[in-house]
């Protein structure tokens, strides 16, 4: 089987994990084993999950998200990048509100069993943003509670951090949400677009009422 250019970096990254981790157990710095075997497992599971419910994830896709795992965990935890580098959340925040875009678009759509008739682009493109929104929201909840439950300092400056975030959330999520609609309106331009062609390619199944001229680009495509 040929390896894509995003297997090979997945298949790059958790062999950088697994060596880190046998390099930290044997040095006896157990911190940085932790992490290392957390940010594996984390990373593999999408992949498992997926497996397991018989879910294709397009390579690019599963790339971005293991690339996402390594950088916020074992670069930015362990190596501290948070500290060392003021932009390396601002872009780890942009990538996941443009993967949670993507998905929610994905769900969006599966919902409707690939009838991209059943609403208009534009509310399936906006239901997609919410979602990853949400999903932002969520997080910073999630970093509060731990600031004040035990004492420890995710939000770094506070307000104004959290507020960035969010600002960031929403131009990542709108990104990920109009490529669904730029899809929709059969505007395929490479990409993120891609992406979603690709996923729904292989799923085929759960996509059970696309129309004929979405059946015809399909057939083009495997040929």
């Amino acid at each position: 089987m040929t390896l894509s250019r995003f297997s090979i970096i997945v298949y790059l990254v958790w062999g950088t994990l697994v060596a880190a981790a046998l390099i930290s157990l044997f040095y006896g710095r157990w911190s940085l084993a932790f992490v290392s075997l957390a940010t594996l497992a984390l990373s593999v599971l999408p992949a498992v999950i997926a497996r397991w419910y018989h879910i294709h994830i397009p390579w690019a896709f599963l790339a971005g998200t293991v690339l996402f795992i390594f950088g916020s965990l074992f670069l930015g935890e362990a190596f501290d990048f948070y500290e060392r580098y003021w932009w390396w959340d601002v872009v780890l925040h942009t990538a996941s509100a443009i993967g949670f875009g993507l998905v929610g678009f994905v769900f969006v759509f599966y919902l409707f069993q690939g009838d991209r008739y059943a609403a208009p682009a534009w509310a399936m493109a906006f239901i997609a943003f919410c979602f990853a929104v949400t999903i932002g929201v969520l997080w910073e909840i999630f970093e509060f509670s731990m600031d004040q439950i035990f004492g420890l300092n995710m939000q770094k400056s506070g307000l104004v951090d959290t507020m960035w975030d969010l600002i960031v959330d929403n131009f990542g999520a709108s990104i990920g949400a109009f490529a669904g609609f730029l899809y929709l309106k059969g505007q395929e331009r490479g990409g993120l677009t891609s992406i979603i062609d690709e996923f729904v390619r292989r799923n085929r199944g759960f996509f059970r009422r696309l129309d004929e001229r979405i059946e015809r680009h399909l057939e083009k495509r495997r040929k």
